[in-house]
């Protein structure tokens, strides 16, 4: 996992409100989708690099780790990857830049925007599993 670096105050301050209900939303989805899915799904708590949960999906002899934070900043973020960065890239490559859409003109939570996203996500990883299993 790569730890997101934000260019501003501003930036965190944004994202800090919008990581809970993203990781609620997140695993909610996965509930749902792992509901009607040949796949099972196991949570592992995990403390490093940093605190957070793992989502194990296994079907026959597949096995697929999910970490949940990953999936939180590819719905927070528009430019965060969750590939490892090679040594060659600088700092600057790490600053992540917040999607505008998933918060309303008072800087509220939309709700219905990052439950779209939010699903999406879920729907593509489903999608793209082995054996052309779809959510």
């Amino acid at each position: 996992m790569i730890k997101p670096v934000f260019k501003d105050a501003q930036d965190w301050e944004q994202a800090e409100l919008l990581m809970q209900p993203t990781l609620i939303r997140v695993i909610d989805h996965l509930r749902q989708t792992l509901e009607t899915s040949p796949w099972q799904g196991q949570y592992e708590e995990v403390l490093e690099p940093y605190p957070g949960y793992h989502l194990h999906l296994r079907r026959q002899e597949h096995h697929l780790t999910l970490d949940l934070w990953d999936l939180c900043f590819q719905i927070c973020f528009l430019n965060y990857h969750p590939h490892p960065f090679q040594e060659s890239q600088t700092e600057r490559d790490h600053i992540v830049t917040l999607d505008p859409t998933l918060l309303n003109d008072q800087g509220e939570v939309d709700w219905h925007t990052l439950d779209d996203k939010t699903q999406g996500l879920i729907q593509r990883i489903f999608a793209a599993l082995p054996d052309g299993v779809e959510a």
